[in-house]
């Protein structure tokens, strides 16, 4: 069935739609529906797609991109410069061995050795967007395994690089001038020059998120415009992917690093919550298209080969890895859930396959075996995960914990992000600089661009986002909040983030800033007790002073100013009840007021009456009015 490329796009965002539900609804991943539901519209079942699926596979990897980049939003520079070690120890260890060991295999079977090196390299790599997406799922990404699992991604990446120089060396190929096939800058360097573009890219990239992208979002979101901050995110992406395509990096690297070099911006949210949507619509079509792109015809004509080489490199790489994970001291289960995680064959398989073919290395028959074996590894991963969860790691942990281990869960980053303040004006920095007085952190959001600037120079944990839209909050982390503070100077955006939090998150306690009474009587009428008048106590205090001028002692003055406020917020709280009905509002008004004018009088007249008959006021009392 020929269809364009709007209605292919189409139809795997509608089998993705249905599919993902039914697989949760099984206790499967996502992943599994996805591919699941591109095996089912895909040229060989329903067939449904075009000869646009490939296009579209190429195009949706852009999600991996933005998926890596999110990462990095997520991975401070001094995190991402404490695991080199690992990066380094865990990714070059299971690429050599990996590398090794397959091209044994293929060897023991007869290949060239320039065939087997070349396979070898290819199926060494492994997928980043499954794992990643399973972290995600999982809510993995703080364990052990979670953390050795990027760190051997993001090696892997790098591997790319170096690949793409060997492949030629290898079938002895040069490229002709007609030749459109990865043309980039890193091919017209010499040889020794080649291996320095990574650190070339790396520092350029440093260079444009210290002086170029900040000062490029300050001046975008001055125009208070939420469109073009949409557009100011996705033209970071897209524009650092092209850059290291240019210099000869992988995109999804450099959009990773480029993510990290953004992590302590105050931009961080935002950027967050503007590629969010972006990235998981293309990771979603990218899956689809993995699973409709399965030749059943190539698997028929000789499944044994198929199907042996599957076999052949999912326990190759279990072993390498479970290997590693137990010579790093990774503990059993995570060393398992590290190996199922990693074993698939990746992504960047499908581009290595087809440049190696390209070289003459290998025949289009074998080309099209090897695209099969690389997208049935990705489909077993998933299920391969499932089993692990359900039968290996559960004979390893104990029903209690030791203290030292506690599952391997990481400390880094755990007591973050427990209190969000919304709205950093006068009202929210006087709550913001009591809590940073008393060492307790918060993040918070605000969004004037200069405030945010200044704020952050004083150490403030400030980020620029408009909290009135829920992926920024969850970006900031309501998830993980125990508490909401809103001091927003508009009292409709305020109410319209209560509700907002209450719907979606009805465990987090919120404070709220009201201006007045009618402010309190909505918050109140709509479930949120914790309400600040921001007039009350200033006036409260100003009255106090007044009658110390008058002559009153000050410790009276105060406990009157105490007991008035006390009334007045029982009376504000019995009024939110009968603000419906007018008549009835006034009435209790004027009954209220008259009962404050009687306490206050009763309260008053006792205190005058103790000191009229002689009694001294107290140690403490004078203590306190000295010090004023």
């Amino acid at each position: 069935m020929e269809s364009s490329l709007a209605m292919n796009t189409l139809i795997f965002l509608g089998v993705a739609i249905i599919m993902v539900p039914l697989a949760r609804k099984f206790g499967l991943s996502s992943v599994i529906g996805y591919i699941l539901g591109g095996i089912i519209i895909g040229p060989y079942v329903l067939r449904l797609t075009g000869n646009n699926v490939n296009d579209i596979m190429h195009a949706s990897e852009f999600g991996v991109i933005m998926l890596l980049f999110i990462v990095g939003l997520e991975l401070e520079p001094r995190k991402f410069w404490e695991m080199r070690k690992k990066i380094m120890g865990l990714g070059l260890t299971q690429m050599l061995l990996t590398i090794l060991l397959l091209f044994l295999v293929f060897i023991s079977v007869g290949w060239r050795i320039d065939k087997a090196i070349a396979v070898a390299m290819c199926f060494a790599l492994s997928s980043t967007a499954i794992v990643l997406q399973t972290l995600q799922e999982k809510n993995n990404f703080k364990t052990t395994a979670g953390e050795a699992s990027f760190s051997t991604l993001l090696f892997q990446d790098i591997s790319v690089i170096p690949i793409l120089a060997i492949l030629p060396i290898i079938a002895n190929y040069k490229a002709k001038h007609h030749d459109n096939e990865i043309q980039i800058l890193i091919q017209k360097l010499p040889q020794w020059l080649q291996a320095g573009t990574v650190i070339l890219g790396v520092a350029l990239l440093i260079l444009l998120g210290r002086y170029v992208f900040v000062p490029f979002l300050r001046y975008v979101s001055k125009s208070g415009m939420a469109e073009l901050l949409t557009a100011s995110s996705l033209f970071l992406v897209i524009g650092v992917s092209e850059l290291m395509v240019v210099i000869g990096l992988s995109p999804a690297l450099g959009a990773f690093l480029a993510g990290v070099m953004l992590a302590n911006s105050e931009f961080r949210h935002e950027l967050e919550a503007q590629i969010n949507p972006f990235k998981g619509l293309l990771l979603a079509v990218f899956f689809v298209s993995v699973g409709s792109t399965i030749n059943f015809n190539i698997i028929q004509k000789d499944p044994l080969f198929i199907f042996s080489t599957v076999f052949a490199v999912l326990a190759v790489k279990f072993l390498v890895l479970y290997t590693i994970g137990k010579f790093y001291k990774i503990d059993t289960p995570q060393s398992f859930f590290y190996a199922f995680a990693l074993s698939q064959v990746g992504e960047f398989a499908f581009v290595l396959i087809n440049y190696a073919s390209d070289l003459y290395l290998l025949s289009p028959e074998l080309n099209a075996q090897l695209m099969a074996v690389t997208a049935i590894t990705m489909c077993i991963t998933p299920i391969l995960l499932i089993l692990n969860d359900k039968f290996i790691t559960p004979k390893f942990i104990r029903e209690i914990p030791e203290e030292e281990h506690d599952y391997n869960i990481l400390d880094s980053d755990v007591t973050q992000k427990k209190i969000i303040i919304v709205g950093f004006g006068h009202f929210g920095s006087t709550v913001g600089r009591l809590l940073k007085a008393n060492k307790i952190s918060a993040t918070v959001l605000d969004r004037d661009s200069d405030r945010v600037k200044l704020l952050r120079s004083y150490g403030f944990k400030v980020y620029y986002g408009d909290a009135t839209r829920i992926p920024i909050l969850r970006a900031a982390g309501i998830e993980d909040a125990e508490i909401l503070v809103l001091c927003l100077d508009d009292s409709d955006d305020n109410m319209f983030i209560a509700e907002l939090v209450r719907e979606h998150y009805p465990e987090v306690k919120i404070f709220v800033r009201a201006k007045n009474r009618i402010d309190a009587y909505e918050y109140l009428n709509n479930g949120i007790n914790h309400i600040y008048r921001e007039t009350l106590g200033t006036a409260v205090d100003m009255a106090v002073d007044v009658l110390h001028e008058t002559g009153m002692r000050k410790y009276a003055a105060r406990r009157l100013g105490q007991r008035f406020m006390a009334i007045d917020k029982a009376s504000v709280r019995k009024l939110a009840k009968m603000t419906e009905d007018q008549d009835v509002t006034l009435f209790s008004t004027k009954e209220i007021l008259q009962r404050e004018e009687e306490l206050l009088a009763y309260d008053n007249l006792n205190f005058d009456t103790k000191n009229w008959e002689g009694s001294s006021s107290t140690e403490e009392e004078d203590e306190e009015e000295s010090q004023d």
